[in-house]
């Protein structure tokens, strides 16, 4: 077994270059002292903010460079501290970025109270009046979005000082959930007793041995049964306290105050949910195509996960991972490669494991900073199309700042996940176009039906099952965990269709969700990989201007709601067609792999 390297035992060329945001460390507990000081002016404005326009506009260039070097000290302590989080020196640098941040919310708190004291007439006309407040239009833009969803001071005091209290419903699941919940032994494939875990389960569903697919399946929603009666409490509570809130701040319902903040319609997520029930023809097709690849004679609930090809042994270098992003990547252009090109020239990029080192792989960046890319690289294709996938995001980032202010550079989680995807998909159509090899094309086919269905298909599920939870509350229903079980049983025969034995112990599947608790999140999923594949289809196909749209959109940041930053790229989520396109990928990744598994 390869023993893991220290920090200092991987070559300098593979780690990530953070002197281009701090010289030293030193330079940033200068900087931090410096801001530590600058942060208590903050209070100096209040009760000045609205009073003209020239005070609003000093208001917000004070706030612009302050906020600016707060985030420039607070990056750099965060990746030192995830390149290595057993060093204390740097597990102190976060904490203290991050006590100062949290000083920085409390001392702005008065910020938004005191502007919407005025309406936003006035603000138009403040802008009109002072030409540099142009920059921050949008910004007010969006804050006197909630003029008539406000509450006097007093009211405001009341709900800031219950937000703990409202909390209580997911952090009772979470602790239950993370710390309480505790499940029996079971036998892996190779007769070994391990106890079950939250964690190990995906493992274990996946097995190629059914036995233990079916075992684990059971003992998890077994146990789950045993909780029904304080899990629907906690599901219930947080329903309550969405949908009171909804009424509080005059909303017509939990979902649209929910989906507010992104500026999207209720029916944008209705659409997607009508959409996906048209067309369960194609997951009925992914799932028959299982059952005869799994050579079963009725397929359940357990059998899902099984994988239809065997691990990839194939082993990528780095290098020959960045050969294959650059040239599979090269549909969107020289400029967009020349750009990319920066991410390894400038070492935006840390590449392998060593002792400490956070787990996974993100994309981290700040308007006065490259787009770092965590990765922990260990040469198999699914490290290759997290490079792509990463890079994707920086690539987002940096266009966004390039092209942006400061105020109208970050883009939202709403579209966050689009250009990460793009990338993930141009790497699998270029592998599935190039390869000679038939193994690595029936992974990349298989990784992409997975990909389809647990995105598109599994989170729209989950994503009709809140909304008519919600909507069943709001219209006085009384939500027990017989209801909520009875309602995700009948969910999930309509998802999985009438090949599929719906095992009944599924019915308990949503107490283990915690997404349920995101408030309306989990659609964003599907909506992020329908428009990745409309785009990447439009650019692959030469559709007029699709190449030049999308970097347009890229460039946009945060500089326009979501939904017309998406019209930029020829996309209106409003319409079924993006869906549409992604359902029909899904449809031919299905196709090829079949005839490519019968060769």
């Amino acid at each position: 077994m390869e023993k893991q390297r220290k920090r200092e035992e991987i070559e300098e060329k593979y780690t990530w270059d953070l002197t281009t945001i701090y010289k030293t460390d030193e330079d940033w507990y200068d900087e931090l002292s410096k801001v530590s000081k600058e942060i208590e002016k903050t209070t100096d404005f209040k009760g000045k903010i609205v009073s003209s326009a020239k005070d609003l506009l000093n208001y917000l260039q004070f706030d612009e460079k302050l906020t600016r070097r707060v985030y420039k000290l607070y990056y750099y302590a965060h990746l030192k501290n995830d390149q290595d989080t057993t060093n204390t020196f740097y597990q102190t640098m976060e904490g203290k970025i991050s006590d100062l941040l949290q000083k920085q919310a409390e001392l702005s708190s008065f910020v938004n109270p005191e502007m919407l004291s005025i309406k936003y007439d006035k603000i138009k006309e403040y802008v009109k009046e002072e030409k540099d407040l142009e920059e921050y239009a949008f910004t007010l833009e969006q804050i006197y979005r909630y003029e008539n969803h406000k509450l006097n001071e007093d009211e405001e005091k009341i709900i800031s000082s219950l937000s703990n209290v409202f909390n209580i419903p997911e952090d009772a699941y979470t602790s239950l959930t993370d710390s309480d919940l505790k499940f029996e032994m079971i036998k892996d494939e190779f007769g070994k007793e391990i106890e079950l875990t939250e964690s190990n389960y995906s493992l274990f569903i996946h097995s190629k041995n059914r036995e233990v697919r079916k075992q684990a399946f059971e003992m998890m929603f077994n146990t789950y049964s045993n909780y029904k009666n304080t899990l629907s409490t906690t599901f219930k509570g947080n329903v309550d306290y969405l949908t009171s809130m909804a009424k509080i701040y005059k909303f017509n319902s939990s979902i649209e105050a929910s989906l507010y903040s992104d500026n999207i319609d209720v029916s944008v997520y209705n659409n997607i949910v009508d959409t996906i029930n048209n067309h369960l023809d194609t997951i009925y097709k992914y799932f028959d195509l299982k059952r005869e690849v799994l050579n079963l004679d009725e397929i359940h609930l357990y059998d899902i996960y099984a994988e239809l090809v065997n691990n990839l042994d194939k082993k990528y270098s780095f290098e020959e991972a960045k050969d294959l992003v650059f040239k599979s990547l090269e549909p969107l252009g020289e400029d967009y490669l020349k750009i990319l090109n920066k991410a390894f020239d400038e070492r935006w990029i840390d590449v392998y494991n060593n002792v400490g080192k956070r787990g996974g792989a993100y994309s981290s960046g700040f308007y006065d900073t490259n787009p770092f890319v965590l990765l922990n690289y260990e040469g198999k294709l699914n490290d290759v199309s997290a490079l792509a996938h990463e890079l994707g995001h920086s690539m987002h980032n940096y266009l966004s700042c390039k092209n942006n202010s400061f105020t109208n550079s970050e883009y939202t989680i709403f579209v966050a996940e689009v250009a990460s995807t793009v990338n993930e998909l141009f790497l699998a159509k270029y592998l599935l176009k190039n390869s000679k090899d038939k193994e690595e094309k029936l992974f990349v086919l298989n990784h992409l039906m997975e990909l389809y269905k647990g995105t598109i298909y599994r989170q729209i599920m989950f994503a009709e099952f809140e909304r008519d939870m919600h909507k069943d509350k709001e219209n006085g229903e009384i939500l027990t965990n017989e209801y909520l079980s009875n309602k995700y049983y009948e969910l999930n025969k309509k998802y999985f269709g009438p090949n599929v034995v719906v095992d009944d112990l599924i019915r308990y599947e949503w107490e283990r969700i915690p997404h349920f608790y995101y408030n309306f999140y989990v659609y964003k999923y599907a909506i992020g990989l329908s428009c990745a594949s409309y785009i990447v289809t439009n650019i692959l196909e030469g559709k007029e201007n699709a190449l030049e749209n999308y970097i347009k959109f890229l460039s946009s940041g945060g500089s326009d709601y979501p939904a017309n930053e998406l019209k930029i790229a020829g996309i209106d989520i409003t319409k079924p067609d993006v869906v549409e396109s992604a359902i029909k990928m899904f449809d031919e990744t299905i196709e090829e792999f079949k005839n490519l598994y019968k060769e």
